[in-house]
């Protein structure tokens, strides 16, 4: 079950370098956080989503000095590409932080300072050497590493680094961890996910350090200027940020700790492990959970800039919509688990499931509505003529909201997907079109037309939180007078709210169908 704040559900994705354009990879967790909130919304609930920009670090300073700028300049021009490729996937956050912005480097220098000073002497400074990627940002032991010293996570070589270090020391907490988790299982899932994380306190934690003075892009420590925050203390504090610390103590404790951060697999040390262990020492509560995800995967390799696999989700927009690509992605891979990616796959579910089912669904209802009642939605007068759909449908609100609140979409897909096929069914079963033919049986065709309707408006609910824009479209075109956004969960349960004599219309097809050879 996902967990909430004091008041609000306050969910989380993670801030992504603006090193580059994003790609499929990013929008993964985007897209599962965005449906999500928008679940709980249905709900009623009041929901804070937050997603933005890590804008500090080696490797950002790299990037701009590769493009021969400014790292302030970089972020800048790159930064507004990230927010387009959201205003395309119809992301609906709350807040948009980038790490830059003077409220969130007060919120940091605010955070260090309490860890400083918190007599603990969990902050100290010391000499190290390893090996760094800088992809990562993240140094590496050996035996962590791929043949030839190449980091595992990106399979480009670490560098050798030698440089004085503020530390924190992480290996005080690793019982108070374990403690935490033992306490609050949930606190990371899903279970391979939480065993992986025990694992890894019970091996002993190493301090990390929290700052860098090889390069200067960054928020200098405010006991020490000649130092930079090491991105990880700066990044994963945004989440405080947003949720009003330091600034506005009444919305904080309204919104803190986070219900879920949504991550991927590979940041889960730093935010099940890292991140936890910095609130302790700054005497702050814990997240109440951390949902690390998969990786999706391109020709069995991580799908990344890296190695030539990111694919720009304009590419899919393009040429499936953002309501397929939606769809899709959360349908075809199990949630939390690593996901191959293809177009051919990608394709096949458009057309099966969007086109032929959603879409062949709507088209020919709406169609008989216009073609035997000039659009408007007749009264249901025959009794049992809805057949099992008031059962079906409420079963699967019911499937639906517990798979949803358990953060397992693609189940929660599944829920979804069987009112259309047992919608489907029920039409080829009662065959309208062949009673349109006996005006003496007029009346039982009105009530199967009405009770297809009703369930076409059960679905646009469902489907408000997944594919937001087509929901929206069938909401339109069956003629209902109240707003889709005014619309909660237990109103798709509830049979029998459409008002005979609204005014349907027959539009242009929801997923016109993909041609294979394109």
């Amino acid at each position: 079950m996902a967990p909430m704040g004091r008041d609000v559900f306050y969910i989380t994705t993670p801030i992504y370098y603006p090193n580059d354009v994003p790609h499929v990879g990013h929008a993964y967790d985007a897209v599962a956080a965005d449906v999500i909130a928008r679940h709980h919304r249905l709900r009623g609930e009041e929901v804070f989503h937050l997603t933005g920009t890590d804008e500090h670090g080696l490797k950002l300073q790299r990037a701009a000095e590769a493009a021969g700028m400014d790292p302030q300049r970089w972020v800048d021009e790159m930064e507004p590409r990230w927010r387009e490729v959201w205003a395309r996937l119809d992301i609906g956050y709350d807040d948009y932080i980038r790490t830059t912005e003077p409220r969130h480097q007060d919120v940091v220098v605010k955070v260090l300072d309490q860890v400083h000073e918190n007599g603990r002497d969990d902050i100290y400074l010391d000499s190290y050497e390893g090996l760094y990627c800088v992809s990562c940002e993240l140094y590496y032991v050996e035996g962590d590493l791929l043949e030839g010293q190449v980091c595992p996570i990106h399979e480009r070589p670490v560098e050798l680094m030698k440089e004085q270090n503020y530390f924190f020391r992480l290996s005080a907490y690793a019982d108070r961890l374990l403690e935490h988790y033992e306490r609050t299982p949930s606190a990371v899932e899903p279970d391979i996910r939480r065993n992986e994380v025990l694992s890894l306190i019970r091996g002993g934690l190493r301090d990390f350090s929290i700052s860098r003075t090889n390069f200067d892009w960054g928020i200098p420590l405010p006991w020490d200027p000649d130092h930079v925050t090491y991105v990880w203390f700066d990044a994963l504090t945004n989440y405080l940020t947003a949720a009003g610390f330091g600034a506005d103590e009444k919305t904080f404790a309204r919104r803190w700790p986070a219900s879920i951060h949504m991550i991927g697999k590979d940041i889960l040390r730093q935010h099940a492990i890292y991140w936890p262990a910095m609130l302790m020492a700054a005497g702050i509560e814990p997240p109440a959970q951390v949902w690390a995800h998969g990786f999706l995967t391109v020709g069995g390799k991580k799908m990344s800039k890296t190695n030539a696999t990111g694919i720009h989700p304009f590419e899919l927009i393009d040429r499936f919509g953002v309501d397929s690509y939606r769809w899709y992605f959360l349908r075809e891979i199990q949630f939390g688990q690593d996901g191959s990616f293809s177009l051919e796959s990608m394709v096949d579910r458009h057309n099966a499931e969007l086109s032929n089912g959603i879409g062949n669904l709507a088209s020919r209802v709406l169609a008989m509505l216009r073609s035997y009642f000039d659009g408007v939605l007749p009264e249901p007068t025959f009794p049992g003529a809805e057949s099992d759909l008031p059962e079906v449908i409420a079963t699967a609100v019911r499937r639906y909201d517990e798979e949803m609140l358990a953060v397992r979409p693609t189940a929660a897909l599944a829920a979804v997907y069987d009112v259309v096929v047992r919608a489907n069914r029920y039409m080829v079963e009662r065959s309208p079109w062949t009673l349109a033919k006996d005006p003496a049986r007029r009346d039982e065709l009105g009530s199967i037309l009405y009770a297809s309707a009703e369930t076409l408006r059960s679905l646009a609910i469902l489907l408000s939180s997944i594919m937001p824009s087509a929901a929206g479209r069938m909401w339109e075109q069956l003629g209902i007078e109240e707003t889709l956004e005014a619309q909660r969960l237990d109103h798709a349960a509830a049979w029998g709210r459409m008002s005979p004599g609204a005014r349907t219309t027959k539009g242009e097809s929801l997923f016109p169908r993909v041609d294979t050879a394109e």
